[in-house]
């Protein structure tokens, strides 16, 4: 993490850069702005994890995440 990802053969950018890109276009280029959207984002993402950790048993994920003590 922290370097540029090499495009595939043939794409101008990575995909991850080209989010990246978005990000910085949807927060109309303020760079704080676009972190603070994906820390956000992704503060709700672990958020929801941990909800589903807690509704679905160890079992039925097949170990997928540790049962909580």
């Amino acid at each position: 993490m922290g370097k540029r990802q090499n495009a595939p053969d043939g794409e101008a950018m990575s995909d991850l850069e080209l989010v990246a890109h978005q990000a910085l276009a949807a927060a109309d280029g303020d760079a704080v702005v676009a972190l603070l959207n994906v820390l956000a984002r992704c503060a709700r993402l672990e958020r929801d994890l941990a909800l589903s950790r807690g509704a679905v048993s160890n079992g039925f994920s097949r170990g997928w995440h540790k049962a909580c003590s």
